[in-house]
């Protein structure tokens, strides 16, 4: 008792706690100062120590008279059984409290020093004791929390699952239309080729009627200038002609004459240019009826690609949700497995108590046959190691349990997140697809009004 492991408090402190937390109203009122200072009193030492073992161990007063008597017979009858009983219990509890030499003269005949360094020693095994009962239900509050939860994404990934299931399979009533539509884009990809080759067709036919159009433009344009020359001539001629009426009158017919061919082959040149200008509106008409249904096509193929696109996108959204399922499977079994380990570090744990209780009965046995309690202060040590380390190992399989409900939750809400992400673009798909098939369904119309 020369070296404590614990701190002394003083008088004031050490009555002011055991007035609150250890007796009760009536005895609260009679517990003073004096009983402590300058001699303590050996009732009053005896009510305390006998309401911490009550507080302690629900060990009620009127079980001190249910111990066996064959240790008291040999007892000196200067002490009543109860005195016996509560120095027997106190023997094997103080110990815990860092206290290893606690005896009779303790209760019978108590010292100020001695006294108040046992109760400085039961306060602090009583603080302590409360701190961790705090920091039990803390963490007991903190596992039902995370039960609950884990029960909650449970359910939500069922729903999902459920969801996701009705997505992605094509009910029987909508069986028959998604067929015809199937059908109805097949025969219209086979109208479009169709009339894609017809259109190349005709953008040929296009071009020789440019070309025939160019060489007529480009002759006209070298008839027009023959005429000016031969104009040119002929008003050079004039001056060098001899007055002569009938050579006057035959070049005057033959001029006429070529006169009358130069304006019919004018005549008939602007009724081909009038009709190849025609032609020209109608196959700028017909290019511009090509170009949108080109348009239409690259949109169908745009939003195939991205239909595609989407469907692997679906078929790898599916993938990682089957992972993260199968993830979840082994936390489950995982921590069921961790589960079963605290059971067996719980059977551990009672078979150690229960050896534990048949060293008290060994000691009571020797008790019996022996005056006095010789401490073994050893193996209580071993058995107090003993049980720090299984309380470090299940605080480590709570940790490691706690850990994995973190990471289930983890994946439970990407689950939930690819869950929204793929009824998104579920439900975009289908509206761009009923999109373009109005929009295929309006041009195949108008094609077809227009051929």
């Amino acid at each position: 008792m020369t070296e404590n492991t614990f701190p002394l408090h003083s008088v004031d402190k050490i009555v002011a706690f055991y007035r609150n937390a250890v007796l009760t109203a009536s005895e609260a009122k009679h517990f003073t100062k004096s009983d402590l200072t300058p001699t303590p009193k050996a009732e009053t030492v005896q009510t305390l120590y006998m309401r911490v073992l009550h507080l302690l161990f629900r060990f009620k007063p009127e079980c001190h008279s249910m111990v066996s008597t064959a240790p008291y017979s040999l007892v000196q009858s200067s002490f009543t059984l109860f005195t016996f009983s509560l120095w027997w219990l106190w023997q094997q509890f103080l110990p815990v409290c860092m206290v290893y030499d606690f005896s009779l003269s303790d209760l019978l005949n108590p010292k100020k020093q001695r006294t108040l360094t046992i109760l400085s020693a039961i306060m602090n095994f009583l603080h302590f004791r409360n701190q961790r009962m705090e920091m039990i239900q803390e963490k007991q509050g903190k596992f039902r929390a995370d039960v609950d939860r884990l029960q909650a994404y449970t359910r939500s990934i069922r729903d999902a699952e459920r969801k996701i299931e009705m997505l992605t399979t094509i009910p029987p009533e909508q069986q028959a239309e998604a067929n015809e539509l199937a059908a109805a884009l097949a025969e219209l990809n086979t109208t479009t080729a169709h009339e894609y080759q017809e259109v190349n067709t005709k953008t040929e036919r296009i071009a020789e009627l440019k070309s025939e159009v160019a060489e007529k433009t480009q002759k006209l344009a070298q008839m027009k200038v023959d005429v000016s020359s031969l104009k040119e001539d002929i008003s050079k001629l004039k001056s060098q002609i001899v007055e002569s009426p009938e050579e006057l009158k035959s070049q005057m017919e033959k001029m006429r004459d070529t006169v009358k061919n130069i304006k019919n082959s004018i005549e008939e040149a602007d009724e081909r240019v009038v009709e190849l200008q025609s032609m020209v509106q109608g196959v700028s008409h017909t290019e511009a009826e090509i170009q949108h249904v080109l348009g239409l096509l690259q949109d169908l193929e745009a939003s195939m690609s991205n239909c595609k696109q989407q469907q692997d996108e679906h078929q790898e959204l599916i993938a990682q949700y089957e992972k993260l399922q199968k993830e979840l499977k082994n936390l489950c079994v995982e921590e069921g497995q961790l589960k079963r380990a605290l059971d067996m570090k719980r059977d551990k744990e009672c078979k150690l108590n229960i050896r534990r209780q048949k060293k008290k009965e060994m000691k009571e046995q020797h008790v019996k046959e022996v005056l006095g309690y010789g401490p073994i202060h050893q193996k209580r040590e071993e058995m107090a190691d003993k049980i720090q380390k299984i309380s470090g190992e299940t605080q480590q399989l709570r940790a490691k349990i706690k850990s994995l409900r973190d990471i289930c939750g983890e994946e439970t809400e990407k689950a939930q997140a690819i869950y929204n992400t793929l009824s998104a673009a579920m439900g975009e798909l289908h509206q761009r697809i009923e999109a373009h098939s109005r929009d295929l369904k309006l041009a195949a119309a108008k094609m077809s009004a227009n051929i």
